[in-house]
C-alpha cells in the first residue's frame, strides 16, 4: 500500500508530500494524521531548517474527502472528524520551523486552508485556490475564514466564500498571500525560495514566526515585553556574536543555531 505521506530530507530541507494522487490528495482523516506526524517529526529534527509541503500528481490538495462524508451519520461523528482534521492547522502554526507550501494545480477547500496556514506560499502561475464549500452547503473549515479574513478585506472574504470563488495564483500574488509565482518546477522554485531561511539564524526565526502568528491577539505592552525578552535571549547566542563579526568583516554570517 502506498504511503499517504512521503518525506525526503536533504540539504536542511524536509520535503513533505501528500501522496494520494488518485484522489487529488483529498484530505482524509488518515492523511491528516500522517501529515501531523510528519510535520512534528521534521520540526524536531535538528538537521531540518525548513519544510516544503506539496502534493503528488496533478494538484496540491483538492480539499476534504467528500466520499468519506457518507460514513458520517451524526453531529457527534462530524465533530470527531473535524477535531482530527483541524489539528493540521494547529500543527503547522505551532511548528517552530518555517513551512512553505509549494502549490500546483488546485488548492481547493481544505487544501486552501492548509496552504494559508503555512508560513509562505510558492505557487505555480497556473495554480488555483478554490473556495468551494458553498457548492455543498457548508462553510470553510480548518481556519480558512479566519486566515482569509487576515489576508483580504472582510467584504472581499465574504464575496469569495459565498460565490465559491476560484482565485488565480496571480491574484493571490497581487493580494499578498502568495509569496512567489513559479514559472517552472514549483518544488525547485520553493527550494530556491527557502535558501534565505536556511542561511538565516535558526534560533531567531521561531521567535519571528511566533510574534507574527500571534500579533493580532497581543497588546502593545505584551508584544513589547515578549520582544524585549526574546531579544535579551538572542543577544547571548553565538549566532548573534557571529552576525556582529560578519558585519565588521563585511561577509555573510555563518549561523550555527547556537
Amino acid at each position: 500500500m502506498t504511503e499517504l505521506i512521503q518525506v525526503k530530507k536533504e540539504n536542511h530541507i524536509a520535503y513533505i508530500t501528500m501522496n494520494r494522487p488518485d484522489k487529488l490528495n483529498a484530505l482524509s482523516e488518515e492523511l491528516a494524521t500522517e501529515l501531523n506526524i510528519a510535520i512534528k517529526d521534521a520540526d524536531q529534527d535538528p538537521n531540518v531548517k525548513v519544510m516544503i509541503l506539496s502534493g503528488a500528481g496533478r494538484s496540491f490538495c483538492a480539499g476534504g474527502d467528500i466520499g468519506s462524508f457518507q460514513q458520517i451519520h451524526s453531529v457527534a461523528d462530524m465533530l470527531n472528524h473535524m477535531q482530527e482534521v483541524v489539528q493540521i492547522q494547529n500543527t503547522i502554526q505551532n511548528a517552530q520551523k518555517y513551512i512553505i507550501s509549494a502549490v500546483h494545480g488546485y488548492a481547493a477547500g481544505a487544501g486552501f486552508s492548509v496552504a494559508l496556514a503555512t508560513d509562505f506560499i510558492v505557487a505555480h502561475r497556473d495554480a488555483k485556490f478554490a473556495i468551494s464549500f458553498n457548492h455543498i452547503g457548508l462553510i470553510p473549515d480548518l481556519g480558512l475564514v479566519k486566515k482569509l479574513s487576515e489576508v483580504v478585506p472582510p467584504h472581499l472574504a465574504k464575496e469569495w466564500i459565498s460565490s465559491a470563488k476560484e482565485v488565480s495564483a496571480e491574484e493571490g500574488f497581487q493580494r499578498g498571500f502568495v509569496n512567489k509565482l513559479a514559472e517552472g518546477d514549483v518544488i525547485k522554485e520553493a527550494t530556491d525560495f527557502a535558501q534565505f531561511i536556511i542561511s538565516g539564524p535558526p534560533i531567531a526565526n521561531p521567535f519571528v514566526k511566533y510574534l507574527v502568528n500571534h500579533a493580532h491577539e497581543l497588546t502593545n505592552e505584551t508584544n513589547q515585553m515578549l520582544e524585549s525578552t526574546m531579544q535579551a535571549l538572542l543577544f547571548q547566542t553565538k549566532d548573534h556574536k557571529e552576525g556582529i563579526r560578519a558585519f565588521f568583516e563585511k561577509r555573510k554570517p555563518d549561523f550555527k543555531g547556537e
